[in-house]
């Protein structure tokens, strides 16, 4: 019965997508503005994003490992850039944006070991009684593991960025943006092609 009613939970949001990319603002903010000269204004940027995204949610007592991670995370790059003289911070200002990515990568292909980050989204707007069905935590797991990799893509892009600066307008702008596309393009489409397919085989 469950599988059953995972097939036929509303179409309008299977899988709580508004409130993960809402989730992932603040750190296109942070990816957008970040550079050597502007990365601690992008830091104070993202952590007001993340509260003012997240703050409601938080006193409520809901919390995301993703919006918790980005909240501490920017925090930190703000106490730093205010503690840290120049010289200190050289290697942050290089490599800032590789650090957002890969934490970003990390958090969500971690979350497969326990909780899949995407399913935190999913519960808001899916029933209960399909939290753990097999069709629900699978949309689930190839969602989180998708971002996962995405961000692990722009990882390796923005390094290669610092790397090979002649070409830092691709590296930097156009791949990224190009995987963005691409999760968020598979994430609106993916949980109902997946329910249709699993509907047909029964069928």
């Amino acid at each position: 019965m469950a599988q059953q009613a995972a097939a036929k939970a509303p179409a309008k949001k299977p899988v709580g997508t508004g409130g993960v990319f809402l989730s992932f603002a603040p750190w296109i903010v942070f990816g957008v503005v970040a550079s050597p000269s502007t990365w601690e204004y992008a830091a104070l940027a993202a952590l007001l994003a993340s509260l003012a995204l997240s703050g409601h949610d938080m006193l409520r007592g809901r919390l995301r490992i993703l919006d918790m991670t980005g909240i501490v995370f920017f925090a930190v790059l703000c106490v730093l850039a205010l503690a840290l003289d120049r010289g200190q911070l050289i290697w942050l200002e290089t490599y800032a944006q590789v650090l957002s990515n890969g934490l970003v990568a990390a958090v969500a292909l971690g979350s497969l070991c326990a909780d899949p980050f995407t399913a935190q989204y999913a519960r808001e707007s899916t029933p209960r009684e399909v939290w753990d069905s097999p069709v629900f935590t699978h949309i689930n797991r190839v969602l989180t593991a998708l971002w996962g990799a995405a961000f692990a893509l722009m990882t390796l892009s923005t390094w290669l960025a610092v790397r090979y600066p002649a070409q830092d307008d691709w590296f930097n702008w156009v791949v990224p943006v190009a995987l963005l596309v691409a999760a968020v393009k598979f994430t609106e489409r993916y949980p109902e092609s997946y329910k249709a397919r699993q509907a047909r085989g029964r069928a």
